[in-house]
């Protein structure tokens, strides 16, 4: 016979299964957007079976400060399926993981409900529910189908321990004090660390448990002020530090955005609550990854929303200090919800919109929901409550079904997501592209000329005329629109890449060098005159090398040496210097390669001195460029052989 406390544990597992059955058509999906930067360093380094492979792999990441050198690891066992393009072993990981930080949720909230009081017969229910809502939110599919996004699910997962490990020290405080404080300490440092290496959010794990104390009513086992200020207090204050040291009201603190710092700020109040607009009435999909139509707050009234969500984010956040001690559940829901997005919502610059920033946030979001069917039951009728409980479990389910069928195919999903986002650039770009590559050129072309149309952008122009190339239907008219959209826009990091994605399409097609050349380096010349957002962007050094490549392409191979020089020397970047060199000798121009790179090594001489890495990657340059010539006199002298 079934215990009565083993029916918990069988209800859990029977959520995990109904979990994974839900999420189950979302693993037959593809790679997306930055999993190919990010994954393709794998590229870079070769075979992940060799140790000094995956170890440059997950030490040089390129998502963060930190570069998250324990989400790349966990990447690494799943290398050759990244190499043979699918994607599927990959959100295995990632649902597993997703699975462990459900249950890791549901130990943790007992934990919490035992420390805050609540009776036995209370707390598992209670737990069960809000551990389940948010396990089979549609929400998180965009998070646990999206392969790059362990990222974001590792801190959580390393949180989680942490703060499981916390309640445990703290538990035997009265009868362990020395294991407890141990305990407790090391799991909080450790957990950090972890955290923080998977996601910077993570080093906001001692905010967090400061906010759990801080809602907690009960004062028994509360841990020392003292070790409270030094393991708690003292690193959440460093995160308040670092970033007021971020605050920054000038007009253009960052050239790469859209906004400026308080234009982010207005911004960031209408995206939280829509945020919480999703997490409470959720839906099967939205604009998905394609954010960067987001309407920007230009003021308090601009749109006159900002106003409303900003009074409402302040109303919730004041309610939470009121009802603390009456309701420390519901406190607990707003104030962690808010505490968690203060790194990515508020001043450092980042884009403003991702559903993964609330996978952390959202943790705790609904225990006063499951607190309040539970008491429903209690007062009411207890079939009242299970039958709304089951109703809401299967509203979700059935919900993050219908998403993880959308996210099994990639292709129709990116449609999706484009036809829904008429005002993203990049939505656009992504649904011609996708036309493209279904011969649908026309179809393609019109695409991008509507959304020209309607929303003027340089990136789209670019696209349009490479799509143009293919089909060689591309005029100077084309390069002329271009010229006059880039000298009055900002300049935004997709015009960059397309800019440098032209300038290789047309310099490695005599062609178009012909035809196009020169327009691209007037262009060029006059961006970096002309257009102050350019300039901010540091575009001097990448104008210097692309002009180079465009004047080699038309044969003018002492301009371009001068500007490969300029490149390579002016700045004072031994990096530049070997990008380069190496873009010379794969060019075909290896006498030049080797030229440039021994005027190379005497203007870095000390650099190369102090710098062991980049004398062997001077070293290895130098064997690469000689092989070449090498290799070119072997052909030459067959050639000659031919001819007698």
């Amino acid at each position: 016979m079934i215990r009565r406390s083993d029916w918990s544990k069988i209800a859990l597992l029977g959520v995990l299964l109904l979990t994974v059955l839900v999420y189950f058509p979302s693993l037959q999906g593809g790679f997306l957007f930055d999993d190919f930067p990010n994954l393709g360093e794998m590229n870079k380094y070769g075979d992940m079976h060799q140790w000094e492979n995956a170890r440059q792999f997950v030490m040089n990441g390129i998502a963060g400060p930190t570069g998250r050198p324990i989400s790349l690891l966990t990447f690494v066992p799943q290398a050759d399926a990244w190499f043979n393009h699918n994607a599927k072993p990959f959100k295995i990981i990632n649902l597993i993981i997703h699975l462990l930080c459900g249950v890791l949720l549901y130990w943790v909230t007992v934990l919490l409900l035992k420390s805050y009081g609540y009776t036995k017969e209370k707390i598992v229910w209670i737990a069960l529910l809000s551990a389940s809502f948010w396990l089979l939110h549609p929400l998180f599919v965009s998070t646990t189908a999206y392969v790059i996004q362990r990222m974001a699910q590792l801190p959580l997962l390393f949180s989680l321990l942490a703060i499981v490990g916390y309640f445990k020290g703290r538990g035997i405080l009265n009868s362990k004090p020395m294991l407890a404080y141990a305990l407790m300490t090391l799991s909080i440092g450790l957990g950090t660390i972890l955290a923080t290496l998977s996601k910077e959010n993570g080093a906001l794990l001692p905010l967090l448990i400061v906010v759990i104390e801080f809602c907690n009513p009960s004062q028994n086992n509360k841990p020392l002020w003292q070790w409270r200020a030094f393991c708690l207090w003292l690193p959440s204050l460093a995160i308040a530090v670092m970033l007021i040291r971020y605050i920054d009201l000038s007009p253009n603190p960052w050239p790469t955005r859209p906004f400026n710092q308080m234009e982010r700020l207005w911004t960031e109040g209408r995206v939280m609550i829509d945020y919480l607009k999703l997490l409470f009435i959720p839906r099967i999909e939205g604009y998905g990854l394609f954010q960067d139509g987001y309407q920007i707050s230009r003021g308090w009234l601009f749109p006159p929303s900002t106003l409303f969500s900003i009074l409402f984010l302040l109303t919730l956040l004041v309610s939470a200090f009121v009802c603390r001690k009456k309701y420390p559940l519901l406190a607990l829901a707003i104030l962690f919800f808010v505490a968690a997005h203060l790194m990515e919502s508020t001043v450092i610059g980042l884009e403003l919109y991702f559903e993964h920033r609330n996978y952390v946030a959202a943790i705790f979001l609904f225990l006063p929901v499951a607190a309040g069917l539970s008491t429903l039951s209690e007062k009411v009728k207890p079939s009242i409550g299970i039958l709304a409980s089951i109703l809401v479990l299967g509203i979700l389910a059935t919900l993050t079904w219908q998403r993880a069928m959308l996210w099994s195919n990639t292709s129709k999903l990116q449609i999706y997501w484009a036809q829904n986002s008429p005002d993203s650039a990049r939505a656009q770009a992504k649904f011609a592209d996708l036309l493209m590559n279904a011969d649908q050129y026309q179809q393609a072309n019109q695409v991008l000329i509507r959304a020209i149309q309607y929303h003027p952008n340089g990136a789209l122009m670019i696209q349009l005329i490479q799509q143009k190339i293919k089909m060689n239907e591309e005029k100077s008219s084309d390069f002329q629109q271009l010229r006059q959209q880039l000298l009055v826009q900002r300049i935004e990091p997709d015009d960059v890449m397309g800019l440098r994605s032209l300038v290789e399409t047309v310099a490695s097609n005599s062609r178009l060098a012909a035809l196009h050349a020169d327009e691209l380096v007037a262009l060029l010349n006059e961006l970096i005159q002309n257009n102050t957002s350019y300039q901010r962007y540091g575009m001097g050094p990448l104008t210097q090398l692309l002009q180079g490549q465009l004047y080699l392409a038309k044969g003018d191979v002492n301009q371009a040496y001068s500007h490969y020089e300029a490149y390579a020397i002016q700045f004072q970047r031994i990096n530049l210097a070997q990008i380069a060199i190496s873009d010379l000798d794969h060019r075909g121009y290896p006498q030049l390669a080797l030229q440039l790179l021994n005027k190379t090594e005497r203007e870095y001489q000390q650099q190369l001195i102090g710098s062991p890495d980049n004398q062997a990657i001077m070293r290895k340059l130098r064997a690469d460029i000689q092989a070449d010539m090498q290799a070119g006199r072997l052909a030459g002298m067959d050639k000659e052989k031919g001819r007698q």
